[in-house]
């Protein structure tokens, strides 16, 4: 039974619909949980103040929606829980990425002024923006033209996701946006600000979000003022005048909860508020691991896989190796694929069908390949290995005899495919991975789809009891920007044990079909062979 003077942590956990707020005392009891969506959601087809119709490859989002969300999932989390206010000692933010916006020397998005408040390169672009492939290419370009040492980090390659280009964009398609921008930040070191107060200078930065989305390390910090003004000077200039700040690694003290966002989020102010991290990430500790060699896998909207090692190496096609960038002492790797719920649910829209339920079952029923029909997941372009935003998707083997549970079966396996290469990448280049671990909502409302994972891995995939795995984490590094002498806590890895952490005789381990094992392994080499036909294109 939980103590009633136990010290408590919020985490906050912003997806790409809804933000999610869950309290979680210091030893792991989860206190209660709210989900509040977006007002605006994803603005993807217009403009919500003009009616403006955006460009196809537009994704962005509305900052006000990021903090009347969070009031109202914390105060509901509150009451649910039933819980003093005053126990809450420390509070924690994971958040997409890279989501960004510029701002004014205040913190106030540009899309808030009355002069860009119809300009859709003044608000924020969500993580799946992908308006930036000709910038995005010229970086990549000048970068392999310059030998560029910091490419080894992502892989040999920049994101279409990720600050720079997404800056750049702005810069060569709203001049005048780019010339008023005071500040380009992360919307998670956006929000953190806002809790916190204090002026731009002191901003509080995520080396989690630089070192991952925005060419950052610790040794180095940005890309040089050379490698900008050699792909336009204006970049070089926001680069080195217009991101003000401080670096800080996730779970470090970013500062104290402000009084006026504390009026607004039912809290007391002077609560511990942890630097920023990517959701993804905050994952990991958000299912209690903190040993190297476990590949965490994050499955929403879109997945990330997390990975920690004991060594850096670089890997082609690995999305980003940063020391710390996880947990402290260890190098972070990032993987993932850019559509996988996002990909379920267009399928099903495109069927025009209303549930999962009964297409799910049929699916399931089917052997492994689904009858001939294959499906290369590329909806929403490939992030690892490729990291090309540009790419399709694309089905092969349709006849007139298939069936909507064919094609849903050929997108699972498909999902199920492209993981498998990520860890292929990763033990080529000399990366263990050892356990397989599943977070997110997807795997609890979707168990087809882990078993499916586990006969393509050919090994046992654990799913974590929680769904809320980012925003757990979230917590424990609230926790810990509370200090030990709150939380009780000397380091993150204990704190993830201790709050996140499983017992072993409870562990849910999805084991994988054995008769599967060959089909499967040909299956597998068949979807490469059309990933690489399809890619020639």
């Amino acid at each position: 039974m939980t103590a009633v003077n136990e010290p408590v942590a919020l985490g906050l956990d912003f997806g790409t619909e809804t933000v999610r707020a869950v309290l979680v005392d210091r030893n792991g009891s989860e206190l209660a949980v709210y989900e509040s969506t977006y007002r605006h959601g994803q603005i993807t087809d217009t403009l919500p103040t003009s009616g403006e119709t955006l460009p196809t490859h537009f994704a962005l989002q509305h900052p006000a929606d990021w903090i009347e969300s969070a009031a109202e999932a914390i105060r509901n989390a509150i009451e649910r829980s039933g819980i003093d206010v005053d126990r809450v000692v420390g509070i924690g933010v994971d958040f997409t990425s890279c989501t960004m916006l510029p701002t004014c020397a205040d913190g106030t998005p540009l899309c808030e002024l009355d002069r860009f408040r119809q300009t859709p390169l003044a608000w924020p672009k969500l993580w799946k923006h992908h308006g930036a492939i000709e910038q995005t290419e010229r970086m990549n370009r000048i970068a392999k033209e310059r030998s560029e040492r910091f490419m080894d980090r992502y892989g040999g390659t920049i994101g279409l996701e990720w600050f720079f280009p997404k800056l750049l964009e702005t810069i060569e398609k709203a001049p005048d946006v780019a010339e008023a921008a005071e500040v380009w930040i992360e919307a998670g070191d956006w929000f953190v600000w806002q809790l916190v107060g204090g002026e731009a200078a002191a901003l509080p930065r995520s080396t989690c979000q630089a070192g991952y989305k925005a060419l950052w390390s610790a040794e180095s910090g940005y890309a040089s003022d050379d490698y900008f003004a050699a792909v336009d000077p204006k970049l070089a200039e926001a680069a080195r005048d217009k991101m003000p700040g401080r670096m800080l690694s996730p779970g470090q003290l970013a500062g104290t909860l402000c009084d006026e966002l504390a009026d607004r989020l039912g809290l007391p102010a002077g609560i511990a508020v942890a630097a920023a991290t990517i959701d993804a990430h905050s994952a990991v500790p958000g299912v209690g691991e903190a040993q190297p060699g476990t590949l965490v896998m994050v499955m929403g909207t879109s997945s990330c896989h997390m990975l920690n090692a004991t060594e850096g190496k670089p890997v082609d096609g690995v999305a980003g190796i940063v020391e710390g960038g996880i947990l402290p002492g260890l190098f972070g790797y990032e993987t993932g694929q850019a559509a996988v719920g996002d990909a379920f649910a267009w399928l099903l829209k495109l069927l025009n069908l209303d549930s999962f339920e009964k297409l799910g079952r049929d699916a399931i029923a089917l052997p492994p390949g689904a009858e001939g029909v294959m499906c290369l997941d590329w909806m929403n372009g490939c992030r690892t290995p490729l990291m090309d935003g540009a790419v399709k998707g694309a089905f092969s083997g349709l006849t007139l005899a298939t069936t909507p549970a064919h094609m849903y079966r050929a997108l699972l396996e498909a999902s199920a495919f492209g993981v498998r290469w990520i860890v292929d990448v990763l033990r080529e280049g000399g990366i263990p991975v050892e356990r397989f671990v599943a977070s997110g909502g997807l795997p609890h409302h979707n168990p087809a789809i882990v078993q499916v994972y586990a006969d393509v891995l050919g090994s046992e995939v654990e799913v974590h009891p929680s769904e809320q795995g980012p925003a757990i984490g979230a917590a424990v590094l609230g926790m810990i920007a509370a200090g030990p002498s709150k939380s009780g806590f000397a380091n993150v890895a204990d704190a993830a044990r201790a709050m996140a952490g499983v017992p072993e005789s409870e562990k849910k381990i999805v084991k994988p079909n054995l008769e599967n094992q060959a089909s499967y392994h040909d299956l597998y080499r068949q979807y490469r062979n059309l990933a690489e036909a399809i890619r020639s294109l």
